[in-house]
Order: structure tokens, then sequence, then C-alpha cells
């Protein structure tokens, strides 16, 4: 197996990065080939994008339900939060499997998360009348990565 095939299977975003170097190398050379090469680079660099804009949105939904569970007094929509929660774990877990290459990333994706989240918050409880969660929301200390991607569950939540 070469080495892009074994990249494919180990990190997709390292190997998406990597096709649309090689492709841009092979336009610099002048193929004879008829590919529009900066067209394709660009797709294929798209592919890997997707990947951490996936990872993006699953961390700001676990980070967001995490403060409703620390913060909130609704009891009801406990349950649905955690597995939310829970759900999003699994897929961030899957696509940290996929492109390893991305966790390097989260402590920064996480502190943007949290901040995404402070602000969605504010605006939900906001129009829940729950003016208590929001300052504590607003004033909360932000999620480490190890707290949104493992199972760590803020206190007074039960884990599902």
């Amino acid at each position: 197996m070469d080495v892009d095939a074994e990249l494919y299977n180990q990190d997709f975003l390292a190997w998406t990065q990597a096709q649309a170097e090689h492709l841009r190398a092979a336009a610099g050379a002048r193929s004879n080939l008829p590919i529009d090469w900066e067209h394709v680079a660009e797709e294929i660099e798209s592919l890997g994008n997707r990947e951490r804009l996936e990872l993006e949105a699953r961390l700001a939904t676990i980070a967001e339900h995490l403060l409703k569970l620390q913060h909130s007094p609704a009891q009801e929509p406990r349950g649905g939060w955690a597995g939310t929660v829970a759900r999003s774990r699994n897929e961030v877990r899957r696509l940290l499997r996929n492109s390893p290459s991305l966790r390097h990333e989260l402590p920064s994706m996480v502190n943007e998360a949290f901040a995404d989240a402070q602000k969605v918050l504010r605006v939900s409880l906001t129009s829940h009348n729950e003016m208590g969660a929001v300052a504590r929301v607003l004033a909360a200390e932000p999620f480490t990565a190890d707290q949104v991607v493992d199972d760590w569950w803020p206190n007074g939540a039960a884990a599902p």
C-alpha cells in the first residue's frame, strides 16, 4: 500500500490536504492532462474542511447542552439534553478517529464553541425567563476539551 493510500485510511483530513498539494504540484509541472487542477484541488480540500466544520458543530452542541445541564433549573428537558451530549460525543469520537489531525485543534475549537454557546443560551434562557441561569452561564468558566469530549458531566447532571 502506498503512503497516500495508507494516509487515507488513517487520517482523512490529512489525506485531503496532501492530495490537494499533490494536485497543485502536478499543475505546476504543466501536465498535459485536461484537468482543472486548481478547482479539483480546492474541492478535495473542501472535503477535509467539512470534517472540521462538522466537528465544530458537534462541539458547539455539546457545550450548549452541558451549559444547560449545569445552569438551567428546568427539569423536564434534562434527559434530552444529556442524550444529545452523549450522541454528539459519539460523533466527535468518530470524527477524530477518521481525522486524528483535528485533535490538535480541539482546545481552540472548544473555546470558540463555549463562547458561541454562551451567546445562544443568553437568548434562549432569557426567552424562558431564566434570568438567574443567564447570569450563571455568562459567568461560567470555559469547559476544557477533555470535559467536552470525554465522559465528564456537570455537578448535579445525571449521566445517561
